[in-house]
């Protein structure tokens, strides 16, 4: 289950939720009991480690399609 950021506006008070996806957003301020309850935008909490996809997939090697272009770049060794 995903944990979701809440704020409330009124009072400020912030709180992580776990929630399931098809859980309706909570609105009520647990502390002040406005209805000013909402959920933040905020970043992904994980990170890819290991030889997983990262160093496998994503990581350029020095050298590789900077120097020539290459045929698994989209735009023929043009990076920006």
């Amino acid at each position: 289950m995903p944990i979701y950021e809440y704020r409330c506006s009124s009072c400020g008070t912030q709180k992580d939720v776990m929630q399931k996806l098809s859980d309706a957003p909570l609105t009520k301020c647990p502390e002040c009991g406005k209805e000013t309850f909402a959920k933040q935008l905020s970043a992904a909490g994980f990170q890819l480690k290991g030889n997983g996809y990262y160093a496998t997939d994503f990581k350029n090697k020095p050298g590789s399609c900077e120097a020539s272009p290459c045929a698994s770049c989209p735009s023929a060794g043009a990076h920006s």
